[in-house]
């Protein structure tokens, strides 16, 4: 008979939020309901200059200095803006909810998989989801997945549509001013959030086998702004080949003739919920995305390592019946939310 605290080499849950790619397009704010254009991906070839740190033997030798920024720094690279008659931008995408998480998609410890799902089943019927459900409205209504399209924005508003509400027979629209919510917690909420996240995790918790919403943002930046897709990775950037010098330095991403935002992108805005972590409100003050350690690789830093808080050290306590706090129960199961694979590979 297996060990009640026996790891398992096999493990993983499917992802229960399912996002599209996010869609760009151009319109005006006061035809935004009613007039959009897909904002095509256009290449610049432009000279730069040399804004990297150089050795102090370079700068500290005016010669060398004066040959080293007379160096034609030569880039071709993609952009994407509004045309100039155009002011706002509109992003659209779908989310599916699923139900269902409480049941490990593989497992290879016939014991340790009732542990799971009896594990999951209590933190359901106790909680429904509540607070999860909360925060991802809220990472909707507040517009985080524009990201760098939020900066600046004179204007924003959040549509987001119940798509197939087959439980209501009726769709339903929620209209949100990201601006009149937070991005630093989750403190702030309305009737309409409220609403929202209440449905977000009656599908979570299976009272509804799944939901799809449809999903609205726009922001006004500004006649001809340029707008900020989500860039492609360069394999072998830094490789020798003949056509280097040829090659882009920045590639934006494009889906059916219009610039687009990946929906992994997306989908680590919507799970930006992570505020249990120790260091929130005392050397960081802002939420994190959900993940196995806290990671965010663009501090380099791993919030919930070293600390006996990351996912595996409290998801292994809980199991087993240990006790650890309801917060730590709610991002136990946010990361079960993520989805992944979380064997023990014992190396």
């Amino acid at each position: 008979m297996a060990k009640t605290n026996e790891r398992v080499s096999v493990l993983a849950y499917e992802k229960k939020l399912v996002l599209s790619d996010g869609y760009f397009y151009g319109t005006t704010w006061d035809a935004k309901d009613s007039k959009a254009e897909k904002i095509p991906v256009v290449e610049k070839a432009v000279r730069g200059t040399i804004s990297n740190r150089l050795p102090d033997t370079t700068v500290n030798d005016p010669a060398k200095m004066h040959a080293e920024v007379n160096k034609p720094n030569l880039q071709t690279v993609d952009t994407a803006s509004l045309k100039p008659d155009q002011d706002t931008l509109k992003v659209t995408f779908t989310l599916k909810v699923l139900s269902g998480v409480q049941y490990p998609v593989a497992c290879n410890n016939e014991k340790r998989y009732d542990d799971f799902v009896t594990m999951a089943k209590s933190y359901i019927q106790e909680t429904g989801c509540s607070e999860l459900g909360k925060r991802y409205a809220l990472n909707l209504a507040n517009g985080r997945f524009l990201w760098k399209n939020r900066v600046g924005a004179e204007k924003l508003q959040v549509k987001v549509t119940l798509v197939d509400d087959k439980n209501q027979g009726a769709s339903r629209q929620w209209i949100f001013d990201p601006y009149q919510y937070s991005l630093e917690n989750f403190d702030n909420t309305d009737s309409s959030v409220d609403d929202l996240g209440q449905i977000i995790a009656e599908a979570l918790a299976g009272k509804r086998d799944y939901i799809v919403l449809n999903v609205e943002g726009y922001a006004l930046m500004g006649l001809g702004q340029e707008v900020y897709p989500s860039q492609e990775l360069i394999p072998d950037k830094d490789k020798e080949s003949a056509d280097k010098k040829n090659r882009k330095s920045k590639i934006l991403y494009q889906s059916y003739g219009t610039a687009a935002m990946h929906s992994q992108k997306l989908g680590n805005a919507i799970r930006t919920i992570d505020t249990w972590y120790p260091a929130y409100g005392e050397d960081w003050n802002r939420p994190i995305s959900v993940e196995t350690y806290g990671t965010v690789s663009t501090m380099g830093r791993a919030f919930r390592s070293n600390n006996k808080k990351d996912f595996y050290t409290l998801f292994d306590d809980w199991s087993n019946k240990k006790n650890i706090s309801d917060e730590e129960k709610d991002y136990v199961m946010a990361v079960m939310i993520r989805g992944g694979v979380f064997g023990d590979s014992k190396e």
